[in-house]
């Protein structure tokens, strides 16, 4: 049996500082228990904060894919680099994740070269296209967690309906972003001061609330577990709070860029900030980060989006949509504790407990529990660049800026997966 004690760190949420014993990739003890135990390795955490390992319900690996934009080695280091174990890989692959087949594949590669848990997610409809329904059983088989269209909406309310009326009769959760394509149309930046200035194709809140509604009310027939990914408009926020007090299945993430930033980061024509669904207004800012604040919204993702450069190099209107966030979206959620617009213990909630608790699992720090832990620190600072990022995107957030908040060690199930090398 191999063991590790992490001594002189904080538990997250608490004033304590503790000891955790892991043994055999479970949490073996904690607290005085584990003071008296020996262990073959022991990590110093004093002054960082030992927090449960982060669960991200959106991220692209691009893997199945050509690999020029990532793939899950790299990714999964990524994701290590920024306190993840656990993390839902998008259907958006290459071929696309709508068979058992292709989701066996997802997991035997990540078996072999990923640092983290890999949980695929489903294409609700063949090839992603909106028309046809995938072999849902079939994939639920081979391992996915839920369905979904990635970030294309169906654009048939009929499909649609069969699809939630489909898994519900497998007890499938389904994950969509929300958007009303003909609304949407050709529109890249949102529908505002900004892009009327910059003459930016605009996309209208009402793409979004209008996907809602259409969504809330074929939940609510079907009683399908409906899961909101990237919500973006105050709006949103107010439907989704409505919804649950009728009583319909359904919670919600929101993006970390989206709390952090506004319309206005596109101001200088900089394509960094083309994301999908769009950076919106303070107006809306404020009512995803109370949507947090109260639980209305479940969960923060990163919304990881790698890209080459090239996909960024263009005008904004031809650029490819995303940010590659997760190695920095820990750093955003504690740039805006210091700001005083989000708790401390909202945050950890909205990494660990909340989007664990979407996916019908736990991610506590207790004895007996898979040992999947994130150890940072939240004093020490970072700058984001070329010699210190694993993920083959370079397009993050705050370039060349010092953020808070450094990730010391990534345990997933007792295992080390940051830093690379073992203790």
């Amino acid at each position: 049996m191999s063991s590790l004690k992490i001594s002189g760190g904080r538990l997250a949420n608490t004033d304590t500082v503790t000891t955790v014993l892991i043994r055999d990739g479970y949490i073996a003890a904690l607290g005085e228990a584990a003071s008296r135990e020996s262990a073959d390795n022991e990590f110093d955490a004093g002054g960082c904060i030992v927090s449960p390992g982060f669960v991200d319900l959106c991220c692209n690996l691009r893997e199945p894919g050509n690999g020029q934009k990532g793939n899950i080695a790299s990714e999964s280091l990524a994701a290590a680099h920024g306190g993840f174990t656990t993390v839902c890989a998008s259907p958006e692959t290459s071929p696309v994740n709508d068979s058992g087949a292709v989701t066996n594949l997802i997991l035997d590669v990540a078996a072999r070269r990923s640092a983290v848990r890999i949980l695929p997610v489903g294409a609700i409809t063949r090839g992603l296209e909106g028309d046809l329904l995938s072999d849902m059983a079939g994939l639920a088989a081979a391992g996915c967690v839920a369905l979904g269209n990635g970030a294309r909406p169906v654009r048939n309310a009929r499909v649609l309906r069969r699809c939630m009326a489909y898994a519900r009769t497998f007890g499938l959760t389904v994950m969509f972003s929300p958007e009303n394509q003909a609304l949407a149309a050709d529109g890249y930046a949102h529908d505002g001061l900004v892009a009327s200035r910059l003459g930016l194709l605009g996309i209208p809140e009402v793409a979004e609330t209008a996907a809602i509604m259409e969504m809330l009310l074929l939940a609510e027939e079907t009683g399908v577990r409906l899961h909101l990914s990237q919500l973006s408009c105050a709006r949103s926020v107010e439907m989704l709070a409505d919804a649950r007090k009728r009583g319909i299945s359904v919670t919600a993430d929101v993006a970390m860029h989206q709390l952090l930033f506004t319309e206005d980061a596109l101001s200088g024509f900089d394509s960094r900030y083309h994301v999908r669904p769009p950076l919106r207004s303070e107006k809306d800012r404020q009512a995803l980060l109370a949507g947090v604040r109260d639980g209305v919204i479940d969960a923060v993702t990163s919304q990881h989006q790698p890209h080459d450069s090239a996909a960024k190099q263009a005008p904004m209107a031809a650029t490819e949509p995303g940010l590659a966030t997760i190695e920095s979206t820990l750093s955003m959620g504690l740039l805006l504790v210091e700001r005083g617009e989000l708790g401390s213990v909202d945050l950890i909630r909205a990494l660990t407990t909340g989007p664990a608790a979407v996916l019908g699992r736990s991610a506590d720090l207790r004895e007996g529990a898979v040992a999947d832990l994130c150890v940072f620190d939240p004093e020490a600072s970072w700058r984001p660049g070329d010699t210190n990022l694993c993920s083959v995107g370079r397009h993050v957030p705050l370039p060349g800026k010092d953020l808070p908040g450094v990730v010391r060690l990534t345990l997933c199930d007792g295992q080390q997966a940051w830093p690379g090398n073992n203790l």
